[in-house]
């Protein structure tokens, strides 16, 4: 039996002495295993005297405890503070005791409190030399295995223009000093007197009245002043040629002395490009447009799209011409006086505006009104249209649309994406020149009508000897005889002798 008042044992035998010892299951709850009556009657002593060791060594395991006690604390923990609310419902099931519920509550709560106020913590135990990118990177939120949408913003940024090589950027050009004497700015005559007007004050008390503002010292000082002016010394711009020469000189040499002339650069001056300094500017496409724009020339593309858009615009122009030309003539050869045939040419235009109406990005569609004075409620005729024209011109107008359909799938196969055009198509162009010369028709009868005839000579019968067509024109009324010789012809030189022959 190890008494109290025994001697103290040495660190060896309580190591044995635990060794020896019945090993006990260590539980987390503070309630005691249940014992039996028999096992309390039959060993009172064995109770005692391990309860006098356990209080002797005590004070060692309870300062250290062993590391099977260390990792299922070390889980727990780690289930609390993954796990949420389940992991404290499974705290208050487990039947840990109190003490031990309020220790790892706290520890809960100092942990979130350290999750949520991190970049306050960190900043508060930086030094105050730390730099501002130590500050910001220890301040930043915690990696948690995603990209934030305003860092992956800026890094699409970044990465979306190609930065400039370090030697390919601009560097700092000092401004240029100019030593040259400028000449005094004209000052208008109404501006002087105004001036004059403001610096009359300062004449004031100078011996015609007293000032009260002015001692005697300053005004015998200010009468010094605005006497020197008028000595022949201040006078510094010389009125001769030659004086005017030495200023310049003396101003460049005082110029050259003080160093202005150094950073003056000589020879051809430098074109600036801000474009090729600029980070944010690809440097094959800076390249691709100096080339361009050096030696004027373009893309493929892009002279295609010229000659697409020439040819297209041809097509165009002669099919409304032609169209104008046949419409105007078969309305106006329904008879009729010259308002009748107006008429007949704006009711079509009418009927046009309403069955076809313009595909343009102003163009609305025609609504009936059913306002107005003298409204006139006639039916309208169908759109006018030639089926016989249409017919005869179709041969010419489907291998025109063929053609600029050619063009334009060569232009698609070189132009990039958003410059490529659509396909041409036949009824639609002729829609479009119906709609376009519909509203023509009308002011093309009347100058058809009403322009006077052209009168030509070539009408007129040639008669080239009485006056008459071309010819008589070109000759005259007068008769006019040709004699037939073979005699050497009497040009320029020949005349040129008889004017300086000596008689």
């Amino acid at each position: 039996m190890i008494s109290k008042i025994s001697a103290p044992l040495c660190k060896y035998c309580l190591c044995n002495s635990a060794r020896i010892g019945p090993q006990v299951a260590r539980r987390y709850t503070s309630l005691a295993k249940p014992s039996t009556n028999e096992d309390e009657d039959t060993q009172p002593s064995s109770r005692q005297e391990n309860e006098s060791q356990s209080a002797d060594n005590g004070r060692s395991s309870t300062s250290e405890p062993g590391a099977m006690t260390r990792r299922l604390q070390e889980a727990t923990e780690e289930a609390l503070f993954s796990g949420g609310s389940a992991g404290k419902r499974a705290v208050q099931d487990a039947g840990f005791s109190e003490e031990l519920k309020e220790k790892l509550l706290s520890k809960i709560a100092d942990a979130k409190f350290h999750h949520d106020h991190s970049s306050a913590l960190a900043a508060k135990d930086l030094s105050s030399a730390a730099g501002e990118g130590t500050r910001h990177i220890a301040t930043a939120a915690p990696w948690t295995g995603e990209e934030d949408a305003a860092d992956t913003v800026l890094r699409m940024l970044d990465d979306a223009k190609k930065p400039l090589k370090p030697e390919l950027r601009g560097t700092f050009q000092p401004p240029v000093v100019d030593p040259r004497i400028k000449r005094t700015p004209v000052v208008h005559p109404r501006q002087r007197v105004v001036n004059a007007r403001e610096r009359a004050s300062v004449y004031a008390g100078m011996g015609m009245k007293e000032d009260k503002g002015l001692s005697d010292k300053e005004r015998e000082e200010m009468r010094k002043e605005f006497q020197s002016r008028f000595e022949p010394a201040a006078r510094v711009m010389p009125a001769t040629p030659s004086g005017l020469a030495a200023l310049a000189n003396e101003q460049i040499e005082n110029a050259i002395a003080r160093g202005k002339f150094k950073d003056i650069a000589r020879g051809k001056g430098i074109e600036i490009d801000l474009a090729r300094s600029n980070p944010f500017v690809d440097t094959t496409e800076y390249l691709l447009n100096r080339i361009i724009q050096r030696q004027e020339i373009v893309p493929p593309w892009i002279e295609k799209q010229q000659e697409l858009a020439k040819t297209a615009h041809t097509l165009r122009s002669r099919l409304r011409t032609d169209w104008l030309r046949h419409a105007s003539r078969m309305i106006a050869s329904k008879g009729g006086s010259l308002e009748e045939q107006m008429a007949r040419a704006d009711d079509y235009a009418a009927a046009e505006r309403l069955h076809n109406p313009k595909q343009g990005a102003g163009a609305k569609p025609e609504q009936a009104s059913t306002q107005g004075d003298g409204l006139d409620l006639r039916p309208l005729p169908r759109p006018f249209r030639d089926p016989d024209w249409e017919k005869a011109e179709h041969a010419y107008l489907n291998l025109s649309i063929e053609q600029l359909n050619s063009i334009t799938r060569s232009y698609n196969l070189m132009a990039p994406e958003l410059a490529k055009k659509p396909y041409f198509s036949l009824q639609r162009e002729l829609d479009a020149c119906f709609a376009d010369v519909a509203p023509l028709i009308s002011k093309e009868i009347k100058d058809r009508a009403t322009a006077p005839r052209a009168t030509t000579k070539l009408t007129s019968k040639p008669s080239p000897f009485t006056g008459g067509g071309i010819m008589g024109g070109l000759t005259g009324k007068d008769n006019v005889k040709i004699y037939d010789t073979r005699a050497e012809p009497y040009g320029f030189k020949e005349w040129w002798k008889d004017v300086w022959k000596k008689e």
